[in-house]
This record gives structure tokens, sequence and C-alpha cells, in this order.
């Protein structure tokens, strides 16, 4: 086999695992990729060498979890391999399905034309069809929409039962099992008949297909002579299940992954897919990616003695290819408040050594982990973006424009026109449903629409509507001037709802409408918007702002700095992974993420106190995952003492929880009154809201927020 192709040196530019995987010809293979070890170029690499060696790029599959990864990757195996390797079929599992419904939906009697629900669309009808069926209503508890959507699309991607997903994952809502069961049958029902089809049942769908029709696993397969997976560890039951149907012809399938980095099990991924994979594909080559040019040796130390003690796992060690490098830093805080110090300080110190602020992440489990750190970061002038924000997609505004522009494609859809009827004045959804009742039967149910009669207020906007959808019907423009013509209708709509910021929202619809001019038509717009949305933050820029981002948010991504927060217990792992093996385990690997994203100086940070709801300030421990890292890992910091005096009655207190007693601190109740500036030795300077007795008091802190503090286990000094 030719090692240069094309003036390509695939044994110069590859290191030995990744020239093995990329010249790997026929059957099975697993890459095992470890975190930073180049799997984006060996998948790019192997696209590449497949074409130059005379594959057919229609012969060659590459899918990703997102569309944006798939244009990156073949856009780069143009570079080496000609511009051919831009027709390789790449994108993500949904997408793909989806393309090949339309071609074979008609074998499960599906129209060519069915419509994708997003998740709002979804929510929508499970409300609709709980109102129909009675379950919710006046004096009715029932689980709200978005919960009902969960649920179903865990037992979608499961293969659960209804009765197995609230017991395993919402043992609250079991009394309601029943009910529960009788609106997923009707929602199945609804979409089948209507022709209607959610994320899920776009894998769902076509794991059918694959699985009944003999002949089109045979066409499939042949097509697609080559199947390459990236982020294999985040497939769910149906996709692996796809994947081997597709490749059940020829068995040529590179799955890439690292089972060490699998994380999304809320979202329906499935760790064992990965462990399996083997089993699943006899014969499979194993080849691990262990060389990380990523980070250094130092944090790699750290890195790999966090994840050794996993319960199930392909064994790796991480080895650096760059030189030096600093042990990683555990800092230890008094408290929440002193880590959100501590962090603002190293911070500014790394923005004065030249550092940009792009390049530095502050990760942490839950969202409200950084509420302080925020506060602080604002008092010292650093700008900052906060990632896992809404989708463009999923606010309200554009969702109102995208339910318009399926109008004017099809008339009869009757969670779009719900919507858009609902915008206007006076009009509930009992005449939302009179509207649609009167459209079913008409010929023309734009007509119906436009001559609508009655004597309510919102008759007239009804006929304005359907005089707006007559005359886009044979609309012959091109699709922006499509979406101005929908926009101009529905502006007083939106300057109406939003009279505070409508222009910022303006200004997002006018973006969606320039994003339009890169579609052929609206259903290849609407398609896409569907399957994979554009984030907001795509297009609002983050150069010049550190980054504050959940650990999940922040898998595939990197910074030469990057702090840890909040790495105590009741903190880190959740709360809800207790007495869960699986879930802990995959805390663990979660941790692994987070601490693997650092290329330079990585700092864990770990705060004696915490705030517990209910309890207020509370002794914790270190995480468990923390203290199985070996001492001689790991720098450890504390807080010079000029930057923070540790009052005694915080030492008395801990002292005092060690021992299973609380002891009493000095009393300062004496004149405190409404109004009153204070300062509390822990969460510093506040008022005084109200004092209840004689050993309580409602304080609203500067930074802290509003506490209630007993006045007989904690002390305020008068300012």
């Amino acid at each position: 086999m030719k090692k240069d192709l094309a003036g390509i040196s695939f044994e110069r530019d590859l290191n030995s695992s990744q020239y093995q995987a990329v010249m790997h010809q026929q059957g099975p293979l697993l890459v095992i990729a470890g975190a930073g070890s180049g799997k984006t170029r060996t998948l790019v690499y192997r696209v590449a060498r497949l074409v130059l060696q005379g594959t057919s790029p229609e012969n060659i599959l590459l899918l990703t979890f997102t569309r944006k990864a798939a244009a990156t990757m073949l856009e780069r195996a143009a570079r080496l391999g000609g511009i051919a390797c831009r027709q390789v079929h790449g994108g993500t599992f949904h997408g793909f399905c989806h393309r090949m419904l339309r071609k074979y939906a008609h074998l499960i009697d599906y129209p060519p034309g069915f419509t994708i629900m997003d998740q709002s669309d979804s929510q929508d009808l499970i409300h609709l069809l709980a109102k129909q069926m009675e379950f919710i209503g006046k004096g009715k508890k029932f689980p709200t929409k978005a919960a009902l959507c969960a649920i179903f699309s865990k037992a979608a991607n499961s293969g659960a039962m209804i009765d197995e997903v609230l017991e395993n994952y919402y043992p609250h809502l079991a009394e309601h099992v029943q009910p529960i069961g009788e609106l997923q049958e009707a929602y199945l029902k609804y979409k089948a008949a209507h022709g209607l089809m959610d994320y899920d049942d776009l894998l769902l769908k076509w794991l059918a297909v694959l699985k009944n029709f003999e002949h089109v696993r045979q066409q499939t397969g042949e097509r697609f002579r080559y199947i390459m997976v990236d982020e294999y560890q985040d497939t769910n039951m149906a996709q692996a299940e796809i994947v081997r149907l597709m490749a059940s012809v020829h068995d040529n399938v590179m799955a890439v992954g690292d089972d060490s980095q699998s994380i999304y099990s809320f979202r329906g991924a499935n760790f064992k897919n990965i462990l399996e994979f083997p089993r699943m594909f006899p014969g499979t080559r194993i080849i691990k990616l262990e060389k990380n040019y990523r980070t250094t040796q130092p944090n790699l130390d750290c890195t790999n003695a966090i994840i050794a003690n996993a319960k199930q796992k392909f064994t790796k060690r991480l080895t650096a290819h760059r030189q030096g490098g600093n042990p990683p830093v555990l800092f230890t805080a008094m408290d929440e408040n002193e880590q959100a110090a501590f962090v603002t300080r190293s911070i500014q110190e790394h923005l004065d050594r030249g550092t940009e602020p792009s390049e530095i992440a502050v990760l942490f489990r839950a969202a409200f982990h950084s509420y302080q750190l925020e506060t602080r970061l604002n008092s010292a002038g650093i700008p900052f973006v906060k990632r896992g924000g809404m989708r463009l997609v999923d606010a309200a505004h554009v969702k109102d424009l995208i339910c318009l522009l399926r109008l004017v494609i099809n008339p009869r859809d009757r969670l779009s026109l719900n919507r858009v009827l609902l915008l206007m004045k006076r009009l509930g959804p009992k005449s939302a449903e009179k509207v649609f009742s009167h459209m079913v039967k008409a010929e023309s149910a734009y007509e119906a629409l436009a001559n609508f009669k009655g004597r309510a207020v919102w008759v007239e906007e009804v006929r304005n509507l359907g005089s707006l959808l007559i005359s886009l019907e044979n609309f012959s423009g091109k699709l922006p001037s499509l979406l101005g013509e929908l926009i101009s209708w529905y502006r007083p709509y939106l300057e109406d709802s939003y009279s505070d910021d409508y222009p910022r929202r303006m200004q997002e619809l006018a973006q969606l409408k320039a994003m339009s001019a890169n579609y052929s038509d609206a259903l290849e717009l609407l398609s896409d918007l569907a399957l994979d949305p554009p984030e907001k933050d795509e297009a609002a820029g983050e150069s010049g702002k550190i980054v504050l981002s959940t650990m999940h948010s922040a898998k595939g991504l990197e910074w030469k700095v990057v702090f840890v927060i909040s790495m105590a217990e009741g903190r880190f792992p959740s709360p809800m992974a207790d007495n869960r093996p699986e879930e802990i385990e995959e805390e663990r690997r979660l941790f692994y993420v987070a601490s693997t994203r650092a290329k330079d100086h990585l700092y864990f940070c770990y705060p004696a106190f915490i705030n517990v709801q209910g309890a207020g300030l509370m002794p914790a421990r270190p995480s468990r995952f923390l203290t199985e890292i070996p001492d001689n890992l790991l720098a450890r910091m504390k807080m010079p003492a000029p930057a923070r005096q540790a009052p005694a009655e915080e030492r008395q207190a801990s002292a005092g929880a060690r021992h299973g007693r609380q002891q009493p601190e000095k009393k300062t109740s004496g004149s405190l009154k409404a109004g009153d500036r204070v300062r509390h030795s822990i969460f510093g300077k506040g008022t005084v809201l109200e004092v209840p007795d004689k050993i309580r008091v409602k304080v609203l802190f500067d930074l802290a927020g509003e506490k209630t503090l007993r006045l007989d286990y904690t002390s305020l000094s008068l300012i």
C-alpha cells in the first residue's frame, strides 16, 4: 500500500497509531481516541486517502454530531485530497436519516413530504392532546409538557416502557403512569395519522425501514461502502443499530471515540455502545490514539489519575507531545465567595501577562455554581460570556415567524396555525379550534381564512392572515423576500408583545432573513432549522471575553487556562447521581472531560463551606474525585492572608460541625433595624431588610444576594 499519494506523505504527517487507522482498508475498526490525540486529523486523512486511492466520494459516509463538524472535516480533506472530497456524504445522524426517509418513508406509510417537528412543536402537540383527553385542566395536577416530552423521548431512545422510565428517572410522577402511557399512545397515533415526525422518529423510522426491508439494507450498503462515525461514545441504541444494519453488507465501519468522554446519557447516549462495538462487529481491529497534542505531561498525569478508577473502560495512558509544564493547582477556599475572589484575581493575572481573554475558561457542574463569580467579574470589569444559553430558534419571536412560513407551505399545519392565531388579542384556544375546523371543511384553506364570518373583535385579523397567505400562495420571488413579507405582517404583533426590546428581536428576525439567502427553498430552510438550528452566540462573537461554561458545554473545546470550580461534595458529583453507580461513573468521566480542556494551566477550586438551600452555610468535603488524585501530582494553594481574614466564628462553627454540635457565636441583634448597612465576615456588605425576631435577620448582601441569618450562630457589624 502506498505511503505517498498526490504528494502527501501520510507516514510523515501522522504518528504511528494515526497512520495505522488511516491506512486501514477493510473490515471494522474501532479507534479509541484519547483527549487531544488528533482524532479529527485521523478522520480527515482517512477520507482523503480513500478518495485519492480511487474510492468514489459517493460511496463514503461520514456521520458526526454537528453539521459544522462534518463540513469542517470535509473541507480539510478537500485541501488534502482535492475537491472530490467535498462530494463525500457528511452530516449528522438526524440529517442523514431525514434524507434517507424522504426517499423511503413511503415503505412505512409516511408521505415523502412529511413534516419535522422540533422540540417545541412536540411539546405543543403533547399539551394539545393532554387537554383533549382531559388530563389537564382547572384543579388537575399533571406533568408539564416539557417533562412529558422528555419522558417520551427517553422511552424512544432507550426502548423502555413508560413505567420503566418513570421508575428509573421520574419516580415522583409514578401516580400518573396510566394517563402518561395513554397520552404517549395518542401522541404516536397522531403523528402517524398526520405525517409528522419528531427528532426521535427520524432515527426510529429509518431504523424500522432498515430492519423490515432487506432490499433497502442492500441498496444502502452498496451505496455507502465506507462508513465513518465520529464521537461514537455519544451514540444511542438506535444509532448504533442503524450503523450495524447499514454496514451489514460489508462491515467497513470506522468508529472513532473515547469511552472516557461519554457524558450525554441524559440525551440518550449509551455508554455501552463503544464498549460493545467489538462484539457487535466481530473481528474488530482496535487502535488507540494515546499521544496528546494539547497539553503538558504534568496535566496529563493528573487527568490519567482521574480516569484510572473508572469501573469500565478501554485502558489507555495519554502521553504529551509537548515538553515542560507545571502541575495543576488545587486551591482550597474558605467558601464560594473566596473561591470567586481567587479565580477573579488569577484571571486578572493571566490577562496582565498577555493571555487573550478568549483563551481562559471557568468550568462548573451546574449553571448556578458561577453566580458569585459572575458578580466578582462584573465588579472587576472583566467581560465574560456564559455558554449554554437559549438557541436562536427557541426564541418566541423566531418561532412565530417559522410558524408563519410553515403556513405558507401547509395551510393545514394545525400547530403552526394555533400559534399564529393566539397572537391575536382575545382569540383563545377554543376560538382557534373553531377557525381550524372551518378551514378543514373548506375546499381552499386560505379562502376560508380570508372570508371567515363572525362578529368577534379578532375576525378582521383572521381575514388579514388569510389575505396574506393567498397573496403568497404563488409567490415567485426569492426566499428572503418571502420572509420580508411575513416579517412586515408580524411586526405589529412583535411590537405589541415585546414593547421593551422589539428592536433587538427585529434584528434577530433580520438575521434569519439574511440566512435564508443560502437556501433554495423554504422546505430546505425549515428542515435545517429543525435538524441543526444555529446558536445565538454563533453570530454574536466572543472575542475579548473569558468563557464561563458548564462542563457538558465545554466538551470538544480547549483553552490555555482552565479553572474547574466548586469541586466539593454537594456540588460535584451532582447530588442527583448519589446511589446510582452508573451515573457516578458518568460524573467521573465529566470531571475528566473538564480537566482535559486545558492546554497550559489547570486549576481546581474547592470551597470548604458551601451554601445549602434551607440550611445555610455548611462545611463540605472535597469531591471524591479530587481525593483520588495523588498529592504529588498537585500544587496546593491558599488565599494570601491580606486578601482574606478567616473569622473566628467560622473556625468555631466548622469545629463544632466536625464534632456534631453547633457553637453559639457573638450576638449583635441589639439595635438592628431595616435599612441598616451591615458587614458579614463571609458575605460582605449588605442592607438589613427585616428583623423578624431577636435571633433572625434578613439581609440583602451586595454580592451574595438575600439571606436570612441566625444571630446566635453568626455575627453582623454595623457599618
